[in-house]
């Protein structure tokens, strides 16, 4: 497996994935703090540093202005890709305020415009963003205790995705039209088959409970 690149931030830590020694880590900010309470040396850090208060001493630094176009999590993921790095796993960028998550969200895209796969983790939902493909999940396990129904959500990032088609899910889709101004693939749910979501042309953003475990294939 290629090396990935794990990027810790300074929203809610959901601490469901986490690094190997063959990983690649950054800290984006106050994210470094996150990382010493785990006794997660990083590999680099990056930010302004106006969450974390302070520019952390560290060999790999890349300070930025505060005045910037970039935000500390979009500089994290240029360094990784940079660096050759095809898969991320994020960490601490959910939740919170909304603006950063919906940025956070804009930056998967980034990422799947640069051929690559990220992940957003948080405490009760994941987010990624598929391009042109498909994402197959995990039939859900069946047991005897009433819970909330395990819930998947599918947007189009761009104005349109087309050749849309969801399997597998209680309510299917096939070869629909998903636009970027009406929700029509808001709160689906996972059943006891495997699932499947593709586009043939177009960006989706998915966001899913059940965690990562819940991808078949990652």
């Amino acid at each position: 497996m290629d090396r990935q690149c794990y990027i810790v931030g300074a929203g809610e830590f959901s601490g469901m994935w986490l690094p190997c020694q063959r990983d690649y880590i950054i800290a984006a900010d106050a994210g470094y703090l996150r990382l010493l309470e785990m006794n997660v040396e990083p590999d680099l850090v990056v930010g302004d540093f106006d969450s974390l208060g302070f520019v952390p001493i560290h060999p790999n630094v890349i300070q930025s202005p505060e005045e910037k176009d970039d935000t500390d999590m979009m500089i994290a993921v240029r360094e990784g890709l940079k660096r050759g790095h095809r898969r991320f796993f994020i960490d601490g960028g959910l939740g919170g305020r909304l603006d950063q998550t919906l940025a956070n969200c804009q930056i998967l895209s980034f990422i799947a415009e640069n051929g690559a796969q990220g992940f957003l983790l948080g405490h009760e939902m994941c987010a990624t963003v598929i391009k042109h493909g498909s994402m197959r999940f995990r039939a859900k396990i069946a047991n005897g205790d009433t819970v909330e129904p395990e819930r998947i959500s599918v947007f189009s990032v761009g104005d349109r995705a087309t050749g849309v088609t969801f399997s597998g899910l209680k309510y299917p889709l096939e070869n629909a039209v998903l636009l970027n101004y009406f929700p029509l693939g808001v709160s689906n749910e996972f059943t006891n088959l495997t699932a499947e979501v593709s586009v043939r042309e177009g960006t989706l953003l998915i966001i899913w409970s059940g965690g990562l475990e819940r991808i078949e294939a990652i």
